[in-house]
């Protein structure tokens, strides 16, 4: 195991936290060593920039935090793998999230747990947004995180639920390069996908481009989507409760297979696990097609280990780990697609912005191998790479300010 996986890593996550008492801080940007200083930073100097932004409103992103700081907003309710854990133990994960942000993009970004039901959690983010240029919704349990996005997206600045977005392109920019590994066609796979939670939902819309406009989304040939209860299909007893099972269903699985999991990745050319441990066994590898993919992102212990996967064919392993090849994270994603959001000023977060972030993670890897389809998370180019992506597709889809 590498450093970030020893067994003691835990015992020295406490001990940072409590050295520091938590990992942010606020620093001023500008010198308050005399009056002058006091005067230009506050009042009485500060009335002309009010008066300024309150004739104008559209110079707030010219003159405050706003044009370059993201709120991170949890609820608490799906952290990690741990589950419903509440606010308050939630604060170490966004706080996490914010020195990605500022580490790998250079966004402000500030932690918002709140212990709130997920209709006043879109009431109070609405009342939020006039300090914030973009929210990054996190760990919210589905269906709500589902619905307080879309809620949202009027909002006049990105919205996007990390879990669903940042994991669904990471997801698509590994596909991309292990086709290119394993000579497949993207078009032609056969996928399945273990969970239909957040992560997996938004995996399997992007795959098979539910919603998506089709010009710049391609579909995978075949798509089964699995859950607790095993493969969803149209029709199955208890499908109608959850929406956004129903939508699966309805748009997933056009052989209308039924069964389990391992009925399921019988002859499939991918599986994608964003499920829990332990899932998968190197029978159900197997039974797969040639030179299976197999992304297994179970955290912190994944579907399938990788060597069990590859001791049963598999051509190529992915996992959501730091100490094993090829791994798929959202860091990957979220901090160039919220970079590239606030270079464009954008009012949201399109489909179109989230498949070039995809494409330029892909191309980040020149020659992709088995053991290498996705840039390393510590990678600087690749938050270059995808802000630039990401602008453009704002700018050219409609959803870019004037600058």
């Amino acid at each position: 195991m590498d450093g970030d996986n020893r067994p003691d890593i835990g015992q020295d996550s406490l001990a940072l936290h409590a050295a520091h008492s938590g990992k942010l801080e606020i620093r001023s940007k500008v010198p308050l060593s005399s009056r002058d200083d006091l005067s230009r930073a506050y009042t009485p100097g500060v009335a002309e920039v009010c008066r300024r932004i309150a004739d104008d409103p559209d110079t707030v992103w010219k003159y405050t935090l706003k044009s370059n700081t993201i709120a991170i907003v949890s609820d608490g309710t799906a952290v990690l793998g741990l589950g419903n854990i509440g606010p308050f133990a939630g604060i170490p994960v966004m706080e996490g999230k914010a020195i990605l942000f500022k580490e790998f993009a250079g966004v402000d970004a500030f932690p918002i747990c709140l212990d709130a039901k997920s209709e006043d959690i879109v009431r109070i983010i609405r009342s939020l947004a006039p300090v914030f240029g973009g929210i990054n919704l996190e760990d919210i349990a589905a269906p709500a995180c589902f619905e307080i996005e879309e809620e949202l997206q009027d909002l006049g600045i990105p919205v996007m639920h990390d879990d669903q977005h940042g994991a669904a392109v990471a997801v698509l920019a590994a596909i991309i390069n292990a086709c290119k590994v394993t000579e497949k066609r993207f078009e032609d796979l056969r996928v399945v996908v273990c969970g239909a939670g957040a992560a997996g939902y938004a995996v399997c819309r992007l795959l098979k481009c539910i919603g998506y406009d089709t010009q710049s989304c391609t579909p995978v040939r075949e798509l089964i989507a699995c859950d607790t209860s095993g493969i969803i299909y149209r029709g199955r007893p208890g499908l109608y409760k959850n929406k956004y099972k129903f939508i699966l269903g309805d748009e997933t699985n056009s052989m209308h297979r039924i069964g389990t999991l391992a009925d399921a990745m019988k002859g499939a050319d991918v599986f994608v696990g964003v499920s829990v441990a332990n899932l998968v066994t190197e029978e159900m590898i197997r039974a797969m097609g040639s030179d299976p993919i197999v992304l297994s992102l179970a955290n912190p212990v994944p579907e399938i280990m990788p060597d069990k996967a590859r001791a049963a064919g598999a051509a190529i392993v992915g996992t959501g780990r730091s100490d094993y090849p090829n791994q798929v994270n959202n860091v990957l994603a979220f901090p160039g697609i919220f970079r590239g959001a606030l270079d464009a000023r954008a009012t949201r977060i399109t489909d179109e912005m989230k498949i070039a972030a995809a494409h330029a993670i892909a191309e980040c890897v020149r020659n992709p191998t088995s053991e290498k389809i996705l840039p390393d998370p510590l990678d600087r180019g690749v938050v270059t790479a995808v802000a630039l992506a990401v602008k453009q597709a704002a700018i050219s889809g409609g959803v870019a300010r004037d600058m």
